[in-house]
């Protein structure tokens, strides 16, 4: 592989990495609902999900994703209910009133191994990410030689990169977690997280491989 090759392949994955969307609202209510703690343990899962997803692709594990519809569809059905259960949970809490949510912020926080759970079976739920690293790698890995280095350093960038920026959105949302705090902030960002698991979960539900 080639400086510029591996320049190149930086640069896709930092835009992939920085573009907001179900990872980020994710870590940004575990923040909310455990603290800076709980946003950093979302993280690590979400990454190790990478990290999985990044690995079965070189050992060709995704492959069977790509050439057994039934074997996608399994998968794809598993992370759309678990979206639509998350996004539903989120949209319960939005609707329940201050009384509720006074009594549920005097409960016990969410443990960090709850968020990393979390940050881990969203993404090991979703096919799109297995299929997104079995179409990426080959791309930018040589066509001579040995391949198994490079693509883990490939996929130690991509997760590493993608573990560094969600700190540093929970760093941001630390720092602004009395803001978030608030009733009306909180209720937004749970409608906001709802709208965007449950509209995830059902577009994995009903799209096609």
């Amino acid at each position: 592989m080639t400086g510029t090759t591996f320049l190149t392949y930086l640069a896709t994955a930092l835009l992939v990495v920085i573009t907001p969307g179900l990872d980020t609202m994710l870590v940004l209510r575990h923040v909310v609902t455990g603290g800076r703690r709980g946003g950093m343990a979302a993280s690590v899962g979400v990454s190790l999900g990478s990290v999985v997803w990044g690995t079965a692709s070189v050992l060709g594990i995704t492959a069977l994703l790509t050439a057994s519809q039934f074997a996608y569809d399994v998968l794809r059905y598993a992370g759309a209910g678990y979206l639509v259960w998350l996004g539903a949970s989120a949209l319960w809490k939005s609707r329940r009133p201050a009384a509720a949510v006074a009594v549920a912020d005097a409960a016990p926080p969410t443990s960090a191994w709850g968020s990393l759970r979390a940050g881990l079976l969203t993404n090991l739920l979703n096919p799109k990410v297995g299929v997104f690293y079995l179409s990426l790698l080959p791309q930018f890995l040589p066509t001579t030689g040995g391949t198994t280095g490079w693509a883990a350093l490939m996929i130690a960038v991509h997760a590493g990169s993608g573990l560094l920026w969600l700190f540093g959105v929970v760093w941001l949302a630390t720092r602004a977690k009395r803001l978030l705090a608030r009733e009306r902030v909180r209720r937004w960002l749970d409608r906001t997280t709802a709208a965007v698991l449950l509209g995830l979960g059902v577009k994995l539900a009903f799209e096609n491989h």
